[in-house]
């Protein structure tokens, strides 16, 4: 079957490692991550240069040259933006014309008309859910919540209630779906099925959201009770708009990418034959690359003719959704450098050797390592990428389904508790109208529910597929 995969460089050196090279690989890996956490959390340094400088201290405490440190770290950064580079790309722009047409307000709209007191909720966990496709994690935030701060005023809802939900639905999204960064780049470094990960990931990511949002919003609107910050319900984008476009045609429009690579996993599943000219031309409509493509294509009719868009102004909503996007490819590029260095020094190697005599799960050892990750750095998608890299090795004869679960199991353990050093942390303690305390039992305890939730799910499925 086919995967979204590159060209890499030459992984961990052949034959075994010596007890001693465990040792001092093992001292690198700590030394290693604990400078970049250092320089993210303490110096405040862009997660950019610290993923290089630490991928450069990597290398030298393994005691490789340094000149084949800085070829491993050039060809992973390169390798990992040709990959996943354009799909960002794209998703950015699909994203800037939903936010930009009105075509999320339009979503927001017709499901809260039609949604009653007790349903309300569910009705935030489900829109989140779907705007949250094409969005980068941030810029959902920033569109929803303007929704979540009427809806709770308006209605006389708890924002507990409301909120929890939408962040619910938009972290799940970003924890465990492709086309965000995170999935894609871990399935990516660890080779899994692209369509198969995306069924297994929504299939995960539905129960998992509704027990982190309604459910757990329960919980979370006994604990704390704010009230809806009046100073920040800014304007809706579509309020300066004549007219948007229509509800199906948006939600339609959204799930384009999503269909077109079920698709192709579901014809290699019935077909199984690469030489069949329907699955070679499924493999074509439903790679990422030509999904994502065909998606801001309609996009540019369906939203932004329909909000009437000419084409100078489609053309500025193109190049303003691509501007952001340039920290965020570093990000993901300097991650994916961090992860080939550390599997050509023999890091993934050494992993797969120590733990093949432990009686840990593979799929549970992804997790735990994402989880070190994600509370060392605060990012998720720093945890994905460098937690992948490390446990990609433990794939090699796992069948499709369970390499998708292990990316899985990466993406999940990535959410965990988000505390004080993640700058999503600080955009809904800000948003909310928070202190630090609500935060952390609302927020951040709500990310834990998803990965612990996420893995338990996981782990169900390992049993059964």
């Amino acid at each position: 079957m086919s995967t979204l995969s590159v060209e890499m460089p030459a992984a961990a050196p052949a034959g075994p490692i010596t007890s001693a090279g465990h040792a001092q690989l093992g001292i690198a890996v700590l030394v290693g991550i604990a400078v970049i956490v250092l320089l993210i959390t303490r110096l405040k340094l862009h997660a950019f240069l610290s993923l290089t400088i630490g991928s450069l201290v990597l290398g030298a405490v393994a005691g490789a040259p340094m000149d084949k440190v800085i070829t491993s770290f050039s060809s992973g950064l390169g390798a990992t933006v040709a990959g996943v580079g354009v799909l960002i790309a794209l998703g950015s722009i699909l994203g800037k014309l939903l936010a930009d047409s009105g075509g999320a307000d339009q979503i927001v709209d017709t499901t809260l008309a039609r949604a009653g007191g007790r349903a309300m909720p569910w009705a935030m966990v489900l829109i989140a859910g779907v705007i949250g496709l094409p969005l980068f994690f941030e810029v959902g935030i920033v569109l929803l919540i303007p929704v979540v701060l009427l809806v709770a005023k308006r209605g006389n809802h708890s924002l507990m209630r409301i909120g929890i939900p939408a962040l619910a639905g938009l972290s799940v999204m970003h924890g465990l779906v492709p086309p965000h960064p995170g999935p894609l780049a871990a399935i990516d470094a660890i080779g899994a099925n692209l369509g198969v990960t995306l069924a297994l990931g929504v299939l995960i990511a539905v129960p998992t959201a509704v027990i982190a949002g309604p459910l757990f919003s329960r919980v979370a609107a006994r604990w704390v009770e704010v009230a809806p910050p009046e100073r920040l319900t800014p304007q809706r984008p579509s309020e300066e708009l004549r007219r948007r476009p229509g509800f199906a045609a948006t939600v339609g429009t959204v799930l384009l990418p999503v269909l077109l690579m079920l698709v192709k996993a579901l014809v290699e599943v019935v077909v199984d034959n690469p030489k069949d000219h329907l699955q070679r031309i499924a493999d074509v409509i439903g790679s990422p690359l030509i999904a994502l493509l065909a998606a801001v294509l309609v996009g540019m009719f369906t939203l932004g003719r329909a909000a009437g868009f000419g084409r100078e102004r489609l053309t500025a909503t193109v190049e303003k959704a691509l501007i952001p996007i340039a920290g965020i490819l570093l990000i993901v590029g300097a991650g994916g450098g961090f992860k080939q260095t550390l599997i050509d020094v023999g890091v993934g190697q050494m992993i797969l050797e120590v733990s093949k005599d432990w009686s840990v799960s593979a799929l549970l050892l992804g997790w735990l390592i994402a989880v070190t990750i994600r509370l060392a750095t605060g990012s998720a998608t720093v945890a994905t990428i460098s937690a992948a890299g490390l446990v990609a090795p433990l794939a090699a004869g796992m069948s499709t389904t369970h390499t998708a679960l292990l990316v899985l199991a990466v993406g999940a353990g990535s959410l965990f508790f988000s505390h004080v050093n993640d700058a999503g942390f600080w955009m809904v303690k800000e948003y909310f109208g928070m202190d630090v305390g609500q935060t952390l039992r609302t927020w951040s305890l709500m990310e834990t529910v998803i990965s612990v939730t996420g893995l338990g799910f996981v782990m169900l499925l390992s049993l059964v597929l």
